[in-house]
């Protein structure tokens, strides 16, 4: 993709109280996932370098199917949801201010596109990165950044449970 911007996450952050830095290409620290302990339910916040709450990721309990809740001052931007079809891992999010999201690919193996109306907006995979455990997530210029990076967290929660 032409002008991306470029991260790199470790994989399985979700034990409970970590927390972990999600680093551009060039190393620099520039969001932290703040996995909340003593919950009910699984919460992540994603920081910017500054220590400001740029989204809360939340599992939602009681659901007919595996989704997650992301927040933004308090109101949800958008739940990801895991389909019910087949016998692949398929995820669909809803943006509340947008057209949905499909995600198709491997989750579990991180190598799958994010897309918006049958255009690629953007893709993670471990290929830019040869560090053990580690993958990459190109964001299409224009795009929210922070909320494609809670999206792959939440993808990463859902994808392990």
């Amino acid at each position: 993709m032409a002008n991306a911007r470029r991260f790199q996450m470790r994989e399985k952050i979700v034990s409970i109280s970590d927390d972990l830095w999600i680093e551009d290409d060039a190393g620099e620290k520039v969001y932290k996932v703040d996995g909340k302990a003593m919950r009910v339910r699984e919460t992540f916040i994603l920081e910017d370098r500054d220590g400001n709450e740029v989204a809360k990721i939340q599992e939602k309990k009681l659901a007919v199917r595996d989704s997650m809740r992301i927040e933004r001052g308090g109101d949800t931007i958008a739940t990801v949801r895991k389909a019910l079809i087949g016998f692949r891992d398929r995820f669909s999010v809803d943006v509340a201010d947008g057209p949905e999201l499909k995600v198709r690919g491997d989750i579990i193996d991180h190598d799958y596109k994010i897309k918006r109306d049958g255009d690629v907006i953007a893709e993670i995979s471990k290929k830019w990165f040869r560090v053990r455990d580690t993958y990459g997530i190109e964001v299409s210029e224009g795009e929210d950044e922070a909320l494609i990076l809670a999206i792959a967290v939440a993808l990463e929660e859902l994808s392990h449970d």
